[in-house]
């Protein structure tokens, strides 16, 4: 196959292995089997460029010629130093009759069992603690892939042929990664509802990137952190505005043990150094993570799930995270809770960019209150309002609130970006015009009439701390006073237009003749009727 130029054939055939299972299950379940069987075939591909490589000194023509190189090493003498060298340095082995290659050949020539599949998976997770329950939700044995161990091995093997249309050899991390985060932005769009869980819409994901990174792009081992991570793209995108993307360490927190292992593969296909990624399953809110080693870090990036409900029991309020506000966030809203948690996890010099719904701007009661406590402790840096609908989950418009950890000021900057943006048939869409603008404005950080505002703390708590947008950005626009006289005129020249044209049609209907009586009649009722 030539060399992949660019994503589109790579997507393109990764998408295409989707048809053969989205008549049998829905998007959010079929999902699993793609991208895990996708994910497979990258550490499988890598692993023979890999091996090849120590035992050739050279990069494979094909994948059957590394395949066959490598089994012919394992013949000879120095085949447990060769696996151990690829255990130590890569983390996990593959056996010749377990790579995909393997698989492939197995599946065109109709002597594929999904066992041997199911082998190399328990194989590669009992590997290496990274790999652990990594194809958890890959479920072989499943009635939805056909009745019967025959029927569900055709079904796998059909999506083996497929998706080995895919040239990995020939591409690189950035383009099987972007790759993969078009597969997952796809499956958002099909799931609708579910996919919040694991997707944020990349134009969001820039511009929380950007402002998050801003002045710490030339840092050498910037940490990032999302403690609701969701497949990881938030957490990834830091690597396309980094002078030094290699040595990026990413903390990364999901409570979904689907879309955890998701992420987890997202690493890899992006060329993150395992010993970079720091990725854990849990509930952010009710277990706090991380707590030993590093605990604060350069950026934090989240999108949680908007106003959920938490526990808020009594306990929490001697939690670290939260005892400085005498207040919890309530139990039905949690997103004080969240943002309270990612600002616990801040450097000192960092910046933090999160999402969340408008309510969080001007809800009173306990919310007022830790509103009222950052905003008197300088936290609140910036609150830019989004436009609505550019979510999958919801339709709702949404705000980012930019936070710092200790700075001189206490002013806020306030954008209104809510008309940034192009319609689409689904969602609404900001292109990359549009995110650069509110990137100018948030830099610029000064008052641009019915697009920013500069407010000062005065004018804050002028507001009683209320930071609805519409108080600070005016962006209404002011229609043009009607000139009534001209309007009159031009009301009366359309009359006498009228009545011009009226008079010459009756004219051509007294033209008119007919030796049928009835016609006559009728047209000499619709002329007197015209008044003429």
């Amino acid at each position: 196959m030539a060399e992949v130029e660019n994503g589109k054939d790579l997507i393109s055939v990764l998408w295409s292995g989707a048809d053969i299972l989205r008549s049998k299950m829905d998007a959010n379940e079929y999902k699993n089997y793609l991208l895990g069987i996708v994910f497979y075939k990258y550490l499988s591909d890598s692993f023979l460029i890999k091996v090849y490589d120590l035992i050739c000194d050279a990069r494979p023509q094909t994948l059957k010629e590394a395949l066959d190189a490598y089994v012919e090493e394992l013949k000879g003498e120095d085949a447990e130093e060769l696996k151990k060298e690829m255990q130590d340095q890569y983390h996990y082995v593959i056996e010749p009759e377990l790579t995909y290659t393997y698989f492939a050949d197995a599946a065109r020539n109709n002597s594929f069992n999904r066992e041997q599949l199911q082998k190399a998976f328990n194989n590669i997770e009992q590997s290496d603690q990274i790999f652990a329950d990594l194809f958890a939700d890959i479920d072989l044995y499943s009635n939805r892939l056909g009745t019967g161990d025959q029927k569900q091995s055709d079904t796998v093997a059909s999506l083996i042929k497929e998706i080995d249309k895919a040239d990995l050899l020939n591409s690189d991390a950035e383009i099987l990664g972007n790759a993969y985060e078009f597969l997952i932005g796809q499956f958002a769009s099909e799931t609708g509802k579910k996919a919040g869980e694991f997707y944020t819409p990349q134009a969001v994901s820039k511009i929380l990137t950007k402002i998050a990174i801003a002045g710490q792009e030339d840092k050498t081992g910037l940490s990032v952190y999302d403690p609701c991570m969701g497949s990881g793209s938030l957490l990834l995108n830091a690597k396309k505005y980094s002078s030094a993307p290699g040595y990026i360490k990413y903390y990364g927190q999901e409570m979904n043990t689907s879309t955890y292992n998701l992420a987890r593969m997202n690493m890899f296909l992006h060329g993150v150094d395992p010993n970079n990624q720091h990725l854990n399953n849990g509930d952010t809110l009710d277990g706090d993570w991380p707590t030993d080693e590093e605990t604060d870090f350069n950026m934090v990036l989240m999108n949680p799930p908007y106003s959920a409900n938490w526990s808020a029991t009594a306990g929490f309020l001697q939690d670290e995270r939260f005892s400085d506000y005498g207040v919890l966030a309530p139990k039905s809203k949690a997103d004080y809770a969240f943002l309270l948690h990612g600002l616990y996890h801040l450097k000192s010099n960092g910046t933090m960019a999160i999402v969340l719904p408008h309510g969080v701007l001007f809800r009173g009661a306990a919310e007022g209150k830790i509103r009222e406590k950052l905003l008197r402790s300088g936290n609140i840096y910036a609150v830019i309002g989004l436009p609505a609908n550019l979510f999958y989950n919801t339709s709702i418009p949404t705000c980012i609130i930019v936070l710092k950890k200790h700075r001189d000021g206490r002013d806020v900057l306030f954008i209104d970006a809510s008309k940034k943006f192009n319609k689409g048939k689904k969602q609404n869409e900001m292109t990359d015009e549009h995110i650069n603008a509110v990137i100018d404005l948030y830099s610029q950080r000064k008052t641009v009439e019915k697009e920013a505002y500069l407010a000062s703390f005065e004018d804050i708590e002028k507001n009683d701390f209320n930071l609805n947008i519409p108080r600070y950005v005016d962006n209404f626009e002011k229609e043009e006073e009607v000139d009534l006289s001209a309007l009159l005129s031009d009301m009366k020249k359309t009359d006498d237009e009228l009545e011009q044209v009226q008079g010459e049609f009756v004219s051509l209907l007294k033209e008119l003749t007919s030796t049928d009586e009835t016609t006559m009649s009728l047209l000499n009722d619709l002329i007197e009727k015209m008044g003429v």
